[in-house]
């Protein structure tokens, strides 16, 4: 029996680049399709948010002289093309999955409201909402809380290339260590960075918990869903 009923999977952009500097490497996304496949077949409910990073952050071309609005729908366009890959290849392994955009542009992807994204699910279909919040001036992060909200998700599981939550940053403080759990008051307190300000507000005031875990080892999805402790719960 698996830990959730219903998921919204926050996946990384970044982390889709596997082992390339750039895109999209077939190899990591193979692997998060099978991941996500498992998880599906245990029969638990599967939205999915992924960041565009591994493409273009529209946050970064503003840096770099982009306008803003259009870096960020730049940005925007870039969760669309991941979505769509991850799509295709829930489809070779068997999936069912159903492509939704924040801003209109059939036929790529079906305009998203909430209710079209829960009877894909309660359909046995993956719910893979793109487009971020359709705004500029929100992150992936703050996406993904909303749609976790809006579909009602048991739990937001943040899949990242680190193991949970740290008292640092464990790729530049070799003594940082690791929380099984934290509150959201823990983590303003300890100014420990989760997600965005903006994306741990909301699931505070939702109550909708994080759970924090390394996407990147093969069976780490499957592992959480069966109760086991590999990362880090964020809870009130």
């Amino acid at each position: 029996m698996a830990r959730f009923k219903r998921i919204l999977l926050k996946l990384s952009g970044e982390s889709l680049m596997g082992e390339q500097r750039y895109g999209i490497d077939e190899k990591r996304l193979g692997e998060y399709a099978q991941q996500i496949k498992e998880a599906h077949d245990l029969g638990v409910q599967i939205g999915i948010v992924i960041g565009g990073g591994n493409i273009f952050r529209g946050l970064t071309g503003a840096g770099k002289g982009f306008d803003r609005v259009k870096g960020d729908q730049m940005g925007m366009c870039a969760t669309v093309i991941n979505s769509l890959g991850l799509s295709s290849a829930l489809d070779a392994v068997g999936v069912k999955s159903r492509v939704f955009t924040a801003i209109r542009m059939e036929p790529i992807g079906e305009f998203y409201t909430k209710w079209k994204a829960i009877e894909a699910m309660e359909r046995g279909e993956v719910a893979i909402m793109s487009g971020g919040t359709g705004n500029p001036y929100f992150t992936t992060d703050t996406g993904s809380s909303l749609r976790g909200i809006e579909i009602e998700a048991d739990v937001m599981l943040k899949g990242t290339r680190v193991d949970g939550v740290y008292t640092a940053d464990p790729e530049k403080d070799p003594t940082a260590t690791k929380f099984s759990e934290i509150t959201y008051d823990e983590i303003y307190n300890r100014g420990l960075k989760v997600m965005d300000l903006t994306a741990t507000t909301m699931c505070k005031q939702n109550d909708l918990p994080i759970y924090v875990f390394n996407m990147d080892i093969y069976g780490n999805l499957l592992r959480v869903l069966n109760g086991e402790d590999i990362g880090t719960l964020v809870h009130n």
